[in-house]
Order: C-alpha cells, then sequence, then structure tokens
C-alpha cells in the first residue's frame, strides 16, 4: 500500500516495523498476531490497517528494508577502494558487523527462506548480492589477483560460507564479530585466490 506520509507518520510506521520485525523475531511469525503487535505500541488495529493490509504485507515490508539496509552498508564500506579483492573483504566484514548489530533480522531472513510465501523475495535480495560480489570478483580474475572460474558461482559460495559462519559462530557460540569476519575473509579469499598463502589485510591477530 502507498500513502503520502507526514514526518509523523513515517516515524508512525517505521515503530510498527520495528517493533514487529523484534516480535516476529522473539516469537515466531505465525504465533504473532496484529493484535499483539499493536497492543505492544499502545496503538489501535485502525493505526495499523492504515500503513499496511495485512500482517503479510508488513513482514515483506521488514525484508525488504532488512536488504536495504544491509546492501546499503556494503555499499558504504566499500566506497572508494579501487582493489577488488580488498572491496570483497570489505563488503564480507561489514555484513557480520551489520549482522551482528541486527541479530532479529538475521533470524527472519532464516525463517523467510524455508516459507514458500516469502522464499521468491528473499532468493531475489540474494541474487542481487551474489551478482554484486561477482561483479568485483570478476574485476579481481582481470587483474589477474583471483583464479578464473565462475563469479557468480564463488559469490553464491562467499554468500554461503558468511551466513554458515554467522549463523554457526556468531549466533549460536557467541564469538567476536571481528573473528568471525576473519575466517570468512580468510577462507572465502583464500579460495578465490587458489589458498596461495592469503593472509587478510587487517585480520585480528590471536589474543
Amino acid at each position: 500500500m502507498q500513502r503520502r506520509l507526514t514526518k509523523r507518520g513515517i516515524e508512525r510506521r517505521d515503530q510498527l516495523v520495528e517493533f514487529a520485525a523484534h516480535r516476529f523475531a522473539e516469537n515466531g511469525y505465525h504465533p504473532t498476531s496484529v493484535t499483539e503487535i499493536v497492543s505492544g505500541l499502545g496503538v489501535g488495529k485502525g493505526v495499523f490497517y492504515w500503513y499496511f493490509t495485512s500482517k503479510e504485507e508488513l513482514f515483506v515490508e521488514i525484508l525488504r528494508g532488512a536488504q536495504r539496509g544491509l546492501r546499503r552498508t556494503q555499499e558504504k564500506a566499500i566506497t572508494g577502494e579501487g582493489d577488488p579483492v580488498a572491496r570483497i573483504e570489505l563488503g564480507i566484514r561489514a555484513s557480520i558487523r551489520w549482522l551482528a548489530e541486527n541479530r532479529d533480522y538475521f533470524t527472519l531472513f532464516q525463517f523467510a527462506s524455508s516459507e514458500e510465501r516469502f522464499a521468491p523475495l528473499l532468493r531475489l535480495g540474494e541474487d542481487v548480492a551474489v551478482a554484486d560480489a561477482a561483479r568485483h570478483i570478476r574485476a579481481g580474475m582481470d587483474a589477474g589477483r583471483i583464479d578464473e572460474g565462475d563469479p557468480a558461482a564463488l559469490g553464491h559460495a562467499i554468500l554461503g560460507v558468511t551466513n554458515q559462519l554467522v549463523r554457526i559462530l556468531l549466533f549460536e557460540k557467541g564469538e567476536d564479530p571481528n573473528r568471525v569476519a576473519d575466517a570468512a575473509v580468510r577462507f572465502c579469499l583464500g579460495g578465490l585466490r587458489g589458498f596461495s598463502g592469503v593472509i587478510a589485510a587487517g585480520a585480528h591477530s590471536p589474543a
């Protein structure tokens, strides 16, 4: 639903999105009702339905907003960096920092990937992420910095490794985000460069 919103209206809508994202992550999408969301915010259902036609539309907006936020963070991190390999590293590190600061969204991404009505939207976001990575990978290959291969396949590999390390090391084991990023960078850059003695720039030395 598209409405022309005042500044106050935008703030109210953002409050709904933020509050609902936390509730969905904490309690699950299906058990969380519109009634619970508006009650938690202390507003009536009319406020909710002014901005969203349904709980599903709200959840879709949460996913889209999270995907935009993650991509903006990645783009900001690599701005001005001319080295494609360094851009890949900076993108990985920025992604892990963002996910560490936005655990609710990672939880919702995991749920959406297994839900038929939301999985296509999540895949679209992943396709954009893979295309972004593939562009830098191809630039690295052209510069002779990365072994020849399929840039898209390697982009999927980076996304898969990063998500797995975030899920297991960051959120299940509670490891420091910087060390999780070090592991992801060492593995991904090592793979892209044939594991030819790569040492990730900016890696944190063991204490």
